[in-house]
């Protein structure tokens, strides 16, 4: 099992995942994090961590595309482990439907 970010987390970007988890696995896009699924050790202590609900483990229905898009950009994306602030529009997105078509960004993130 691992622990995926979904499309919740685009356009907030909440980073209080980052400073809970113990292996330093998620990674930073312009507008998202992801999680390295073969970095992760399925800990789990990210998940309560999010206000966006954006992280879920791997073992719910249909998650199969989103561990292949956590493994895609977390190869391409920097390492985050410092606990930054959130996305200006964070609070007017977050719960937003169609995320991933309307606001997805394929850049990287600063990192840090």
């Amino acid at each position: 099992m691992t622990y995926i970010v979904n499309d919740a987390c685009i356009a907030c970007k909440y980073t209080d995942c980052v400073e809970v988890c113990p292996v330093d696995c998620f990674y930073e896009g312009e507008n998202m994090l992801v999680i390295h699924p073969d970095e992760c050790i399925d800990c789990g202590v990210c998940e309560p961590e999010c206000p966006a609900d954006a992280i879920r483990p791997d073992t719910e229905p249909d998650m199969e595309k989103w561990v292949e898009f956590n493994r895609k950009y977390s190869e391409m994306w920097p390492v985050i482990i410092t606990k930054k602030d959130p996305l200006p529009e964070a609070d007017a997105r977050d719960g937003e439907e169609g995320k991933l078509e309307k606001y997805f960004s394929e850049k990287p993130g600063e990192g840090g």
